[in-house]
């Protein structure tokens, strides 16, 4: 009962120190946090676009390949059908010009193998003008088989520079993650899987920090442990000017008791958002500009078994390191 009292005393004085804060800022926490949310759905819907284009243009290529495979092997079998044609061609006009000399020598012979003579050769006259139709109709479309294929070549280059040119970014952009993440796990040594983890995911580096090595239970005020690993952590993000910062509070599900201006969990988890952001602001030349501060409340989880282990794994600041994306920005553009 002594306990409660002191509490219910404890939360009276910290009502009436914050009760002072404008209800403007509140609005305007608020708001921050709404175009935070905002921005992360579009940086996911862009991730999403920009793996689904690439998927699109790598199956793109696979079909221009093996129309261009196709197109080839079409072309092979009509120089090879045209060289045929050729060599009929040849042959038969052989053949006519013989029968133009036999015909000369029997002008002079009878009239019936004359006659006999004269419609072979138009026969063959007719043949030879068959196959010399033939012949142009095969040179014709060959040009065009030999155009399309040059069309389909030149587009299937294009193609290619395209996925060349956005699996360059992206292999930048990762291996700039990389480096990033590598620096933040030398500077925080000694904290990491104490309270601490940093991974590499969907394009961003998830910088984890457990509420343990943070705030008291139920505060948003930043400790000296957590603020030195927070001006640790400062001191990476500002060397890196290419990168977007965002800092997420996660609550559990259980409801805040007492009274004081801490109004829920949604409230809690925005209050312990934006005072990372303060201290990473404070001890470093980091650009505001860079920083946003989001409160995720309890509706993002990382456990869901709802045991006191799993709560605690849930409260929790993360700090989601995302590189500008203007590259791509620009060649989606084009």
């Amino acid at each position: 009962m002594r306990l409660k009292k002191e509490y219910l005393v404890y939360f009276l004085i910290l009502g009436t120190l914050f009760s002072c804060v404008p209800a403007r800022k509140y609005e305007e926490l608020k708001a921050r946090q709404e175009a935070c949310k905002d921005e992360v759905d579009a940086l996911k819907t862009l991730n999403q676009s920009l793996e689904e284009e690439n998927k699109e243009l790598s199956a793109s290529l696979e079909g221009l390949n093996k129309k261009k495979t196709g197109l080839e092997q079409d072309l092979a079998i009509l120089e090879k059908s045209h060289e045929q044609t050729k060599t009929n061609y040849d042959n038969i006009n052989s053949t006519y010009q013989l029968l133009l000399e036999k015909n000369k020598e029997l002008l002079a012979g009878n009239k019936s193998a004359t006659a006999q003579l004269m419609t072979k050769l138009q026969k063959t006259q007719e043949e030879l003008q068959s196959q010399e139709d033939a012949l142009r109709a095969l040179e014709t479309s060959l040009f065009k088989k030999e155009t399309a294929l040059q069309q389909l070549s030149a587009d299937l280059a294009a193609r290619e520079k395209r996925v060349n040119e956005l699996e360059a970014i992206i292999n930048k952009k990762d291996s700039a993650l990389a480096n990033l993440k590598k620096k933040v796990k030398d500077a925080l040594l000694g904290f990491e899987n104490n309270g601490l983890t940093i991974e590499q995911k969907n394009g961003k580096v998830y910088v984890s920090l457990d509420e343990s090595l943070l705030f008291a239970s139920g505060k948003y005020a930043v400790g000296t442990k957590g603020t030195d690993v927070l001006k640790k952590l400062a001191k990476v993000l500002e060397t890196s000017s290419d990168i977007d910062i965002v800092v997420e509070g996660h609550t559990d599900n259980v409801p805040l008791n007492g009274s004081g201006n801490i109004a829920d969990n949604w409230d809690l988890s925005v209050k312990r958002a934006t005072s990372v952001v303060k201290i990473i602001t404070k001890n470093s030349n980091v650009n505001p500009k860079r920083l946003t501060a989001a409160g995720r409340g309890e509706f993002l989880p990382l456990d869901m078994t709802n045991t006191t282990e799993g709560r605690k794994k849930n409260r929790r600041i993360e700090v989601i390191l995302t590189p500008k994306l203007d590259e791509l920005f620009e060649l989606l553009g084009e």
